[in-house]
């Protein structure tokens, strides 16, 4: 505790009892301007005695082992006179030796405990209103600090959304009064593909604001050139970890989207797990892996999961699994995997899931943490077909009747549909072959759908890591004679049926892509 210490340099007159009395005079105390502060600590024993005593105390007089006590007697102090109201002691008058190096007398005590006994609720009152003012203006400081932090947040999340042809992707964001640092961020890249991400920052304010937004941006400056989620986590952990402020980490999740395809590729640093919608409930995809910031050379394991028309990934942080209920019970993600399961698909899923959040909090709920969901849905409005066929010589027939069937309803001319089925043969029968090396536990995904004024045709293996180049014109002499390779007349078959045909290989999956024009089908 604090003590409040005040030398007293006046000459006190005590009222005269009768006209003919002498004048009396308290002589003044030695001045104490100098005197240091003394601070009697929580545990000296000198408090709860000053706490207790009924008036003026002599220093000299006092048996304690205090060490406020010695300083006090150093400091030359010779009479401590406690401030106590309401039973609490909130200050101490110290009093050195007289000038006239006598006692203090019992009416100089007495005076001292009257001047005391009122000079108490005043510097009471002085220290609430110090008190008030200073809780004020850390107040201040607090909600300039939470416009700061919200205003930082805000800018470094994306003002639109791409929508690839045949999804839907929606992000509701809602902050936390003492803001936290939930992002989240979805970038088509050059390639076609969708890179997104979502986190969390540890702790709250302008501190997990800034590395927030610094954490964002290492994700997309190190998701330029295209590199795998896992291995982009580890270039930006070891980025962000020599600059982490202490006891501060990131969580976040990290993927990459193919939209033709619905493969989605993602690894995760210690965020919660995304979880897919599908007709027959949802499931969470599991990822573990170290949180952004912790330690440096961490690796990340990637994990592959497959999309189907319909299904819907959905991201989101702990403020929704974490949000309390009246009984004090957490909504859970058990909760969230049953709303998802039961809600609405589409562009209606994020608001079942925050209606089913308000009837569990109840309307006075007062929000802990940030609020991030994060939606894709594909759409299967344009597809036709979608499906999966071993890698078995003969399949490629199966694939090319079941797109038959499938586009039958497009009405493409005789020639023009002989010529697809042809094309599908060819690119399955190249894709069980060269890609996944005739290995029927590795299926070819055959996808057909209407795009635009398109209709558009997709065959992926998994021979990524061999991607087979459109060849020149395949030249028959020069086959014969060792000048072109002896492959080659697959792919270049393929072009002359369809109106366009691109090869993409990612690194793992290989894709042959057939254009129809359905324009110019039905003019012709």
């Amino acid at each position: 505790m604090t003590t409040i210490g005040h030398a007293f340099r006046r000459v006190v007159r005590r009222p005269q009892r009768a006209a003919d009395a002498p004048r009396a005079e308290i002589a003044t105390a030695t001045p104490t301007a100098a005197m240091p502060a003394v601070e009697i600590g929580e545990h000296d024993p000198l408090l709860p005695y000053l706490q207790s005593a009924s008036g003026a105390v002599d220093v000299d007089a006092l048996q304690l082992e205090s060490s406020a006590l010695r300083e006090l007697r150093s400091a030359g102090v010779k009479l401590v006179i406690p401030l106590v109201t309401h039973g609490e002691l909130i200050g101490t008058l110290y009093l050195g030796p007289r000038l006239s190096d006598q006692d203090y007398s019992a009416d100089d005590r007495r005076l001292l405990e009257n001047l005391a006994a009122q000079a108490a609720p005043a510097l009471h009152v002085a220290q609430l209103v110090q008190e008030q003012e200073a809780e004020a203006r850390e107040r201040e400081r607090f909600e300039h600090e939470l416009q700061v932090a919200q205003l930082i947040q805000q800018h470094f999340l994306p003002l639109t959304l791409p929508q690839p042809p045949g999804w839907s992707v929606q992000a509701h964001y809602r902050p936390a009064r003492a803001v936290g640092g939930d992002f989240y961020d979805i970038v088509e890249r050059p390639d076609g593909t969708v890179a997104f991400a979502v986190g969390d920052v540890t702790d709250k304010g302008v501190p997990a604001a800034m590395v927030m937004a610094a954490t964002r941006s290492v994700l997309r400056a190190a998701g330029q050139d295209e590199a795998r989620p896992a291995e982009l986590l580890a270039r930006v952990n070891d980025l962000l970890q020599a600059d982490m402020p202490p006891r501060m980490f990131v969580t976040c999740l990290y993927g990459v989207l193919d939209p033709a395809t619905g493969h989605v590729r993602f690894a995760n640093a210690g965020h919660n797990l995304p979880i897919v919608r599908t007709a027959g409930g949802a499931d969470e995809l599991r990822a573990t892996g170290m949180p952004l910031g912790l330690l440096p050379g961490m690796r990340y394991v990637e994990t592959d999961a497959q999309l189907r028309p319909g299904d819907q990934l959905v991201l989101h942080s702990d403020g929704i699994a974490e949000a309390h209920g009246t009984g004090r019970e957490m909504f859970g993600i058990p909760r969230l995997r049953e709303v998802l399961a039961g809600a609405a698909s589409g562009d209606r899923l994020l608001g079942d899931v925050l209606d089913a959040l308000r009837a569990f909090t109840g309307p006075d709920w007062e929000q802990e943490d940030d609020i991030t969901l994060v939606s894709i849905a594909w759409h299967s409005g344009g597809l036709l077909t979608s499906f999966e066929v071993p890698s078995e010589p003969g399949r490629e027939r199966e694939a090319m009747r079941r797109v038959a069937d499938a586009v039958a309803p497009l009405g493409l001319p005789g020639g023009r549909l002989e010529k697809l089925k042809t094309a599908v043969a060819e690119a399955t029968m190249n894709a069980i072959e060269h890609g996944n090396l005739n290995r029927p536990e590795v299926p070819v995904l055959v996808t057909a759908g209407v795009e635009g004024a398109d209709l558009v045709v997709r065959i992926r293996d998994e021979g990524g890591d061999r991607p087979i180049a459109i060849t020149e014109t395949p030249d028959v002499a020069a086959k014969l004679a060792g000048e072109q390779s002896p492959r080659g007349w697959g792919l270049f078959l393929i072009q002359q049926m369809v109106d366009r045909l691109r090869v993409t290989s990612d690194g793992r999956y290989h894709t042959a892509e057939l254009v129809v024009h359905l324009e110019e089908t039905r003019h012709a």
